[in-house]
């Protein structure tokens, strides 16, 4: 078998086009070939964090990997130690009833709209 390198490390910025608005900061997936979204609620296809604000149509760099720890929005109260998964909008949760976790909340949101560590 001939050597292997990844194209992208765990942790490496990808750059790929919006095919909608998006927030820095925020839970993007795939929404189609090359293209990324805000997450939706319990997303199968994440991607990364998107790096900055986008509109549609930019490209925007996208933070990928395991291992990191990503400042978060929390869509609702989160305790510290919950597994998450997304919500709407790129926003993450307790995993609830989902079934596709994204990472392991560091601190705790006692609101929507709070930013948490996460480590993915």
């Amino acid at each position: 078998m001939a050597d292997y390198i990844p194209k992208f490390p765990a942790g490496a910025v990808v750059t790929l086009t919006t095919s909608a608005d998006v927030t820095g900061g925020h839970v993007v997936e795939l929404s189609a070939a090359g293209t990324v979204a805000h997450a939706a609620a319990d997303s199968a296809k994440v991607v990364g964090v998107a790096a900055r604000d986008s509109k549609s149509g930019e490209q925007v760099a996208v933070f990928v990997g395991k291992g990191t720890v990503h400042r978060l929005v929390a869509s609702a109260a989160i305790a510290a130690g919950a597994k998450v998964i997304t919500a709407t909008g790129g926003k993450v949760a307790t995993i609830g009833a989902g079934t596709n976790t994204v990472g392991l909340a560091l601190t705790a949101a006692t609101n929507a709209d709070d930013v948490i560590e996460v480590l993915v």
